[in-house]
């Protein structure tokens, strides 16, 4: 944004003739303008906003701490296709999700909404949520983000070709909301039923008493901003909202006004104990908020269970039981690899066993059984102790330390249109009508004393350096990432399985049709629009967030539309 003035002003070359004079908006930008501070233009504080309109652009923290090579070959292992066997990028089998990290990130964006589920399909962020309705405990059959590819001879724990996605009209608000606006304008929602029947499952036992959810993937970017908040901030947030709002009980204890046990990583993962006494970092990724650290957080967790690609710390396949037992059953699996698994050199060698049905289908059941450290004694002795493994994990701890370099620097993009009117307009409108209670505008990160994980501490170890400090750090920065960090249920029709999801952040969303191609939101892309996720917000009276939908309704057009304008500019 800031170039042409730097161009114009110093040359009078005919080249850059044509760039013309500068906009209004490259005027105001950095500067303080209406009812926004100069800071607002940076949402990722100095230390994380970039300026280009990417999501993909690293911190100007991780520049000066002179770590682009590496961001650059972390970048390798989110954008390019895994395989079987090749170097670096190893990994797949015998069971996984997505062959690519970006697959489910277009331009590290929010994932496309989508009429059917293929894995393959480039934009689909889309994650099967396959759980018992009484419990909302997720069925043990399948993985709990369930694959539906698998390497040959195995059959996918899910058979894709049997999913189905319809698309529903709402064709009334629960709430009584009017679906046209008082002025005439209407508006339309939709939302996805997803079936999955029993024989879609390779797996014994069969899966029973089971509803399915779509979950899509959200952006990337700026996640090791939201790492560098303090615990203690987000604790004083849940405090602060429980005093005059129920929280997710699973997470907070209401009476003693603080977070249960389950609210924080176990001390005995990972060395996580060295975090924090007693325990680790307070989750906070995902809807869910299943996840602490961002080093064992959504990215680094994905890195593993959906490509299935093993690490120092993770030297286990990501699989089940049922499924083990499915294929070792199965006649087709047990004459494939006896036909084609006696060589050394085939990747089926470690399940060809004696050769014989019995030893095949016993080896069969044991090695897909190793999903668990409990289990890493058979996986190294099978898997790790010949061709073509030769004893190495599949994703070096060198190589997940420049993952995570790549995950931590990731910038958030500098605002937009702050100068406009309509847009100041939008930013009180978007406060008066109570927004910004949920979609709380700005943080300040802590001390950022991130935890460190056992990879990236045994690289450290192995190069001579401090663990504490190779990674992208942003200490005492102010952020806007228009979220609370907490936990609401907006009570939709089909909603998220329990009910309960993090606040979303707004920042860079709106340049999602640009880099995307696509503007769907929440959680299973059901909106279509900013106009219809504000709505669904509304759907019931009983949503954290049924008032201020009530009020953006009966909002003129004028200021309708100014509220959407600033979501999309900031």
């Amino acid at each position: 944004m800031l170039s042409a003035a730097g161009l114009t002003a110093c040359s009078d070359n005919n080249d850059f003739a044509d760039l013309g004079p500068l906009t209004p908006e490259e005027q105001a930008f950095g500067k303080a303008t209406g009812n926004f501070t100069a800071e607002e233009w940076y949402p990722g504080g100095e230390l994380g906003t970039t300026e280009k309109a990417s999501y993909s652009a690293i911190t100007p923290a991780a520049i000066a701490a002179g770590m682009e090579e590496d961001f650059n070959t972390g970048e390798g292992f989110f954008e390019k296709l895994y395989t079987f066997e090749q170097e670096p990028r190893k990994g797949l089998g015998p069971a996984w999700v997505r062959n690519s990290c970006i697959a489910c990130h277009p331009s590290y964006g929010h994932g496309k909404r989508q009429t059917e589920y293929r894995a393959n399909q480039i934009g689909n962020g889309y994650l099967l949520v396959i759980y018992h309705p009484d419990t909302n405990g997720y069925i043990t059959e399948v993985t709990g983000m369930p694959q539906t590819q698998a390497m040959s001879p195995f059959k996918a724990p899910i058979d894709e070709n049997q999913i189905t996605i319809d698309w529903k009209n709402v064709t009334a608000m629960e709430s009584g909301l009017p679906m046209k606006f008082e002025d005439g304008e209407e508006y339309a929602l939709i939302y996805p039923e997803v079936t999955i029947p029993q024989t879609a499952f390779n797996t014994n036992p069969l899966p029973t008493n089971y509803e399915v959810r779509l979950e899509s993937t959200i952006g990337v970017y700026g996640t090791g901003l939201l790492d560098a908040i303090s615990d203690e901030d987000i604790e004083a947030q849940w405090l602060a909202e429980s005093k005059h709002a129920t929280l997710n009980p699973a997470m907070w204890d209401q009476e003693a006004g603080t977070f249960k046990a389950s609210a924080y990583y176990s001390a005995a993962y990972n060395d996580l104990g060295t975090f924090r006494g007693s325990h680790g970092p307070i989750k906070r990724f995902t809807y869910a908020m299943t996840r602490g650290s961002l080093q064992d957080g959504a990215g680094s967790n994905a890195i593993w269970n959906i490509t299935n690609v093993t690490r120092s710390d993770r030297h286990f396949l990501y699989t089940t039981p049922a499924w083990a037992k499915a294929q070792s059953e199965d006649k087709e699996v047990i004459s494939y690899i006896k036909e084609h698994g006696e060589s050394p050199l085939s990747i089926l060698h470690p399940y060809y066993a004696d050769g014989t049905d019995e030893g095949i289908a016993a080896r069969v059941n044991e090695i897909l059984s190793c999903s668990s450290i409990a289990k890493k004694e058979t996986f190294d002795k099978y898997l790790f102790n010949g061709a073509p493994y030769n004893g190495k994990e599949e994703m070096s701890d060198k190589q997940y330390y420049q993952f995570m370099v790549w995950h931590r620097a990731l910038a958030v993009p500098a605002a937009r249109n702050l100068n406009d009117e309509a847009v100041q307009r939008g930013k009180d409108l978007f406060s008066q009508i109570g927004c910004a209670r949920c979609h709380r505008p700005s943080w300040k990160t802590g001390n950022d004393d991130m935890w460190v994980d056992a990879s990236i501490k045994a690289y450290a170890k192995s190069i001579g350096k401090d663990a504490n400090k190779m990674l992208p750090r942003y200490p005492n920065q102010t952020i806007w990432p228009y979220t609370d960090m907490v936990q609401h249920r907006l009570m939709m029709k089909n909603d998220i399985r329990t009910g309960w999801c993090r606040t979303t952040p707004l920042w860079g969303r709106g340049l999602s049709q640009l880099l995307t191609g696509a503007n769907d939101r929440l959680h299973d892309c059901r909106a279509r629009s900013v106009l219809e996720a504000i709505m669904w917000h509304g759907y019931s009276k009983q949503s954290d967030a049924y008032g201020p939908t009530e009020k953006f309704y009966h909002l003129p057009k004028a200021d309708r539309d100014a509220v959407i304008k600033f979501i999309e500019s900031i």
